[in-house]
């Protein structure tokens, strides 16, 4: 049988990747790019052992600049610290915000002081998860992620607090019940968060990179687990929903739909790359929703 010979080319500088040899003719691109893939080696991990590589006693390996890199901790902090801060800005409604005569004044509504208290607590845990809680399979990652971070969490923190501490604020529809049904659920979520935050660091031993499938615990919160890859995420979406519910304001529900989004990509991705993992992973499962999605 006739073979061809395949020539790869890096399209912007044209330069010579690799040369494949004896390529079937009815070979597909993708076939071609595993072939290329083979011939290129693999990416390393921090913990791969080098004897127990394929390699002899002569090894090649290639360094590949990322850019300048960032600490997660370090992102982490600037980008839940922002919000915490900006937001009391808007609620102690300090000068040049509303106007003069609003400077320091205080909001006669009590949904205002509690929105408040539920938006830094949230945030505060979120700093502490980082200090305490959190492991990191990662060290570090692109300078560049901080920035659009930021933009995305302190630009919706001001734009949520400017509204919901503005003098011209107007409490919810339903008054009171429909605070307390918010507050609930926002309560419950945050419960929730938390605990399976705490299931996924019992998960991992400090110092370790090891990944486990989650399961659910005694503690009833973590029973999400039975249907779903990432519970963290769906109550995270449950606790920004409860919040937009009590302070029935317009940037806080777009801020909770382009959370849900983003959480939604990971959670397929975390989902994808579990049932690629372990071929024993529980087929019930969805990534973010229970039987939905």
């Amino acid at each position: 049988m006739k073979h061809y010979e395949v020539e790869i080319l890096d399209a912007k500088t044209r330069e010579k990747l690799c040369f494949l040899d004896k390529v079937e003719p009815q070979a597909t691109i993708a076939e071609i790019k595993n072939l290329f893939t083979k011939t290129q080696g693999k990416s390393l991990k921090d913990e791969d052992v080098l004897q127990k590589l394929p390699v002899g006693t002569t090894a090649t390996l290639y360094f590949r600049d990322l850019g300048a890199q960032i600490s997660w901790v370090t992102v982490f902090l600037t980008e839940y610290a922002g919000p915490l801060f900006i937001y009391l800005l808007f609620y102690f409604r300090v000068p040049f915000i509303y106007g003069h005569k609003y400077d320091f004044t205080s909001s006669r509504h009590t949904v205002v002081h509690l929105a408040c208290t539920c938006h830094s607590l949230h945030y505060v845990k979120r700093l502490l998860e980082t200090l305490f809680v959190h492991r990191f399979s990662h060290g570090t990652m692109p300078l560049r992620n901080i920035f659009k971070n930021c933009t995305y969490y302190w630009g919706f923190a001001a734009w949520m607090a400017y509204y919901i501490n503005h003098p011209l604020y107007t409490p919810p529809t339903y008054g009171a019940q429909q605070v307390k049904l918010a507050l609930a659920i926002f309560v419950i979520c945050q419960l929730g968060n938390f605990s399976i935050h705490m299931a996924l660091r019992d998960l991992r031993p400090a110092g370790s990179k090891t990944r486990k499938i989650p399961y659910p615990t005694k503690n009833p919160f973590t029973w999400l687990f039975l249907l779903v890859s990432c519970p963290n995420y769906t109550y995270e979406v449950g606790s920004w929903i409860g919040f937009a519910i009590m302070t029935q304001c317009l940037p806080v529900a777009l801020f909770s739909l382009v959370g849900f989004t983003q959480m939604t990509i990971w959670a397929k991705g975390k989902h994808r790359s579990y049932l690629k993992e372990f071929r024993d992973y529980p087929p019930l499962r969805m990534p973010i929703i229970p039987f939905l999605l």
